[in-house]
């Protein structure tokens, strides 16, 4: 079933110029812009006093977020800058990225794959979904997801995302995700993790990231051939005790012989680096020779070529730039400690205002850059979401009967604002 954005695309371009239309493919007809979705909410609510949609960091100034040393990248020479890239990427960069990754994830024993550089991270899970995504081929999602997984791999790829319930009271439901992967036909599974969690902004515990390798691995022992694509978009910003601060990618590389690990990972946020748009791609799989790995890479750098060329030079080499400097592990630490600052001034507020509860209840969340809350019975999200941005100048992203919040972009003085404006809302008649 064709999208209605997309429809009515489709509709004016065969008005316009029906020989333009007709040269679309199957994937062109089926491509839109969101306006409805994040973005579209997002642009209602630039301007606004109170902004808790965008999905980057903020200084407390209202400024991007940025490691003062990834500047410096300015002043490399035009070879770092204006020349083309490989389609892989720039050999140094990759080495230091899987270097990272190995000193990152001490639970990964097994040989994984050179990074693939890609440009960005849904550029990257795009080239997954290219490798791996027949038409009609189910991807195993948290009911609980960012959008653009559907934009990627329903609209791109012709695949169908299938939901799992997220939660079971405050907890991973690692039931459902099991009963899920049961349900789907044929040996070849694929799913998606993406912790920390975006929207939700949850992370399992250890005992829940040994609860799912265990289902897995029931499940490739059954003989089910799983891909899992592991999303870490929000890497390392974790905030609690007890919660884990590895990739999963560690313990699902090695796991079985009938399982493929594919991490989706970048500079994005883990490096505030939105805008450079540098995204990677590794695998993983107990068994996989290190020809295999190298043929996976290749097919990987053949995606990227195919679409992109190559990631941008320049970008590569501002990260080189910024994991040389001698003060980014520091810069590092403040960024993480203002965000995490962040964190637990939403749990502050929320422990200090009950009545909050009358109108909204929050999901599990215990990292990343967002928490979302659900609405009170009888509440409308969307009317919820326009109320806040005609009467308390604050913007927030509708997604069904939930509204995410940002804080990630909100200053620590900010959020307790934003939650009472929201409370508001909700009991404005």
């Amino acid at each position: 079933m064709t999208n209605s954005i997309a429809e009515a695309l489709n509709t004016t371009l065969r008005d316009e110029n029906p020989v333009a239309f007709a040269m679309l493919s199957a994937r062109g007809k089926a491509i839109f812009f969101p306006v409805t979705g994040i973005l579209g909410q997002t642009a209602d609510a630039r301007g606004k006093t109170y902004n808790a949609t965008i999905g980057i960091a903020l200084e407390q100034d209202g400024s991007p977020m940025y490691l003062p040393s990834l500047l410096q990248s300015y002043g490399r020479t035009p070879k770092d800058v204006v020349t083309y890239s490989p389609s892989f990427g720039e050999a140094e960069l990759r080495t230091t990225w899987q270097t990272r990754i190995r000193k990152a994830t001490p639970s990964l024993q097994s040989g994984i794959s050179l990074p693939v550089v890609t440009a960005g991270i849904t550029h990257a899970l795009d080239c997954a979904g290219a490798l791996f995504v027949d038409a009609g081929d189910a991807i195993i999602l948290p009911d609980k997801f960012w959008d653009n997984y559907r934009l990627t791999f329903e609209n791109n790829h012709s695949g169908t995302v299938k939901f799992f319930e997220t939660f079971t009271e405050d907890a991973f439901n690692v039931s459902a995700l099991e009963e899920a992967v049961k349900s789907v036909h044929g040996r070849k599974k694929i799913l998606l993790l993406n912790f920390p969690n975006n929207p939700c902004g949850y992370t399992p515990t250890h005992e829940e990231v040994e609860e799912i390798c265990a289902l897995l691995h029931r499940r490739a022992e059954a003989g089910d051939q799983l891909v899992v694509f592991i999303d870490d978009a929000y890497y390392g910003l974790v905030f609690e005790e007890g919660v884990t601060t590895e990739s999963l990618f560690g313990k699902i590389a090695g796991l079985h012989e009938n399982i493929l690990a594919v991490k989706i990972d970048g500079a994005t946020k883990e490096d505030c680096a939105w805008g450079l748009r540098v995204g990677f791609l590794t695998f993983g799989m107990k068994g996989l020779t290190a020809k295999g790995l190298q043929a996976l890479e290749h097919k990987a750098a053949g995606m990227v070529r195919s679409s992109v060329s190559n990631a941008c030079h320049h970008s590569q080499s501002a990260l080189m730039s910024l994991y040389s400097a001698p003060s980014y592990e520091e810069e590092k630490r403040q960024k993480f400690a203002l965000l995490q600052e962040r964190y637990r001034e939403v749990r502050r507020v929320l422990a200090a205002h009950p009545e909050f509860a009358t109108s909204f209840t929050p999901y599990p969340f215990n990292s990343g850059y967002f928490l979302c809350v659900q609405l009170a019975d009888g509440l409308d999200a969307e009317t919820v979401r326009q109320t806040l941005l005609t009467q308390y100048d604050t913007g927030v992203i509708a997604i069904g009967s939930m509204i995410r919040i940002a804080y990630s972009a909100l200053r620590t003085e900010d959020i307790s604002p934003v939650f009472q404006n929201l409370h508001n809302a909700c009991i404005t008649p």
